[in-house]
């Protein structure tokens, strides 16, 4: 059997010498005709056209060439030309012009290659005939991308010339888009999108605001023309473009170790910038305050700079007006709890030390319930035992005074036979509000006594509890401080006019421990709480700004007053699905290196993939 390796041995010359011994036709010419060496030697004739390739190749029509209201009967495909197919990838930014100057804002959707010929390539041949070479002959193959478009952008001047082209319109006038409704033209030039102003009117971003990170694809960045040649990604935060996004709320939801905490320092750090200020109903232009609760303990480091942030780094950060270094007026706030002990040997913020008045349960009862109640315990607890309490101890009664209240047997009993209380609903009270000595009452200011230096107009107030050790405590602390905020910025009548007069940024890690899906009573208070708070956010200037690895058992109450979503990267099925991203951005979730992200916020701009800051712009980490 014949090797392949025989049809290496086989040259064209070969086989013309084999047929012209044949004697026969055209080896033999007339006298006056040409010599049989001449009549070999051809003319060659290019085949690439003359001039500079313009663009990555041609929009094609025999694929279909469709534009249609529904997204699946869009065909929109183009064939990219062979020397710039490895530098193609799904998710890249497009740009066909049309004749009179609009252009066609695209993004590939898919990548295929196709049979330029009618040929079977799945032989021993042809297999083996790769395996002996290095390369892959592209020539016989056609590479063809599929294409979604995403925006008309137009120049909206009055006198706009069809022949200038897209550049020079732009310069007319403002660019803008619009949906996609009109169809390329067949063999259109496409290119890559690289001009800032095309890309950031093509996907509806702003161009001031809160800084998130750059615009990337595939976990590379986005390159322009300009300098610098990255595209900053903002949230709009001027009330001449709508409502500032802080105050529709924000969540960060990413795994351990995908860079969420790095990144939640850097956004709260351009809302302590100086220049950041809202106007109020008094006509005030005030700062907004940030009180984080924090149970790792990693938020006070934003006192200090970051010593690795090198003046290289700061200049680019100048550049692009992004705030960074340790912001001075951070104070930390520690809970009493027991005996349990707060060490601060990594970060030099000043400390404050509080406790939780137990004056704070009778505008929340849910506060001193450790564990579920039902309806009746918790009825019994609102309408008649803390009632009967204020008639006895007044309203400054200490927890301790409450649980001797609760003690006293007579009580019991009369408020069993006047059908008051059953005894068993008593008991059941009684057990479920133990256990709380150590959180109230502690021997340190109480929080309602600090509500001034707790909230300041640029200041950061952070609430450390890791080291507090009982998760009862703890959520007694850290929804007692959020239900207090809240109360105030919500009240009509507010107590404390500093929190209803300040704009005011809530920030909860791990928030899904207390905003949590839960069948209890004091659960359901919770969320309707934070859940009334996040529709009157915009009104009342207060934002939500939570952050969990869980996103998945964050309550679907509050989930859907969150209109910026910031995903990480995430291991969990569950986790991804939750988060309600478009498709094509979360199948890249589990695959997203630390620092990169995907926002989506509807509001202002589409689904886009970003890339953070590689360094914090504070302290970040533990030596």
């Amino acid at each position: 059997m014949t090797d392949l390796g025989d049809f290496g041995e086989f040259t064209a010359d070969a086989d013309d010498d084999s047929t012209a011994g044949g004697g026969t036709g055209a080896a033999s010419t007339a006298d006056d005709g040409p010599s049989a060496d001449s009549a070999d030697e051809f003319e060659r004739t290019s085949v690439e056209p003359r001039g500079d390739d313009v663009g990555i190749g041609t929009i094609c029509v025999s694929p279909g060439l469709r534009v249609a209201e529904d997204d699946d009967d869009t065909s929109l495909r183009a064939y990219v030309t062979r020397g710039n197919r490895s530098s193609i990838r799904i998710g890249s930014y497009l740009i066909a012009s049309y004749p009179d100057g609009e252009s066609l804002f695209c993004r590939i959707t898919g990548l295929e290659y196709a049979q330029q010929y009618h040929a079977d390539d799945a032989t021993e041949i042809h297999a083996r005939r790769a395996m002996r070479t290095d390369g892959v002959d592209e020539a016989d193959y056609k590479f063809v991308a599929s294409l979604e478009p995403v925006a008309i952008l137009y120049d909206d001047s009055a006198e706009q010339s069809s022949a200038s082209s897209r550049t020079q319109s732009g310069d007319d006038g403002e660019l803008k888009r619009r949906m996609t409704d009109r169809v390329p033209k067949p063999q259109t030039v496409i290119e890559r999108a690289t001009d800032t102003e095309e890309i950031k009117t093509g996907l509806k971003m702003p161009d001031d605001g809160v800084f998130l990170g750059h615009l990337s694809v595939g976990g590379e960045k986005v390159q322009t023309a300009a300098t610098p040649p990255t595209i900053d990604y903002r949230l709009k935060d001027d009330y001449a473009a709508g409502d500032p996004l802080v105050f529709r709320h924000t969540l960060i939801a990413g795994g351990t170790g995908s860079g969420k905490t790095h990144g939640a320092k850097n956004i709260l750090r351009q809302y302590l910038a100086d220049e950041r200020r809202y106007p109020m109903e008094d006509g005030r232009s005030v700062q907004p305050a940030v009180v984080q609760f924090d149970p790792q303990d990693e938020y006070a480091q934003m006192h200090d700079d970051n010593p690795d942030l090198d003046d290289d780094f700061a200049r680019r950060l100048d550049r692009e007006g992004i705030a960074y270094g340790g912001h001075d007026d951070t104070t930390v706030f520690v809970p009493k709890v027991g005996s349990a002990s707060y060490s601060a040997d990594h970060h030099r913020a000043e400390q404050v030390e509080f406790t939780i008045p137990f004056t704070m349960v009778h505008e929340n009862p849910w506060l001193v319930a450790g564990s579920g109640l039902n309806d009746n315990q918790y009825g019994a607890l609102t309408s008649v035992l803390l009632p009967r309490f204020r008639e006895q101890y007044g309203w400054d009664g200490t927890y301790d005074e409450f649980t001797t209240f609760l003690d006293d047997p007579a009580l019991r009993e009369e408020l069993d036979e006047s059908g008051r209380v059953h005894e068993a609903t008593f008991d059941a009270v009684r057990r479920r509000v133990l256990g709380f000595d150590h959180v109230f009452d502690q021997d340190a200011r109480p929080i309602t006594d600090l509500v001034h230096e707790f909230v300041r107009p640029g200041g950061l107030s952070v609430v450390p509890t890791y080291h507090v050790n009982d998760t009862r405590a703890t959520e007694a602390v850290v929804l007692a401080l959020s239900s207090l905020v809240i109360d105030q910025k919500l009240s009509n009548d507010p107590t404390y006019d500093r929190i209803k007069e300040t704009p005011l940024v809530l920030g909860m890690d791990e928030a899904h421990n207390f905003l949590t899906d839960a069948d209890s009573v004091q659960a359901g208070k919770v969320i309707r709480k934070f859940t009334e708070a996040a529709k009157q956010g915009r009104k009342e200037r207060l934002g939500l700004f939570l952050i969990t690895q869980d996103p998945q058992d964050i309550d679907d109450a509050v989930f859907k007053q969150i209109n910026t979503t910031i995903v990480l990267n995430l291991g969990d099925e569950d986790a991804i699905k939750s988060v309600n991203i478009p498709s094509n951005l979360e199948s890249k979730v589990p695959y997203m290196e630390k620092g990169q992200m995907v926002v989506y916020s509807p509001d202002n701009s589409e689904p886009v993939e970003l890339i953070g800051l590689p360094k914090c712009l504070t302290r970040h980490g533990r030596d």
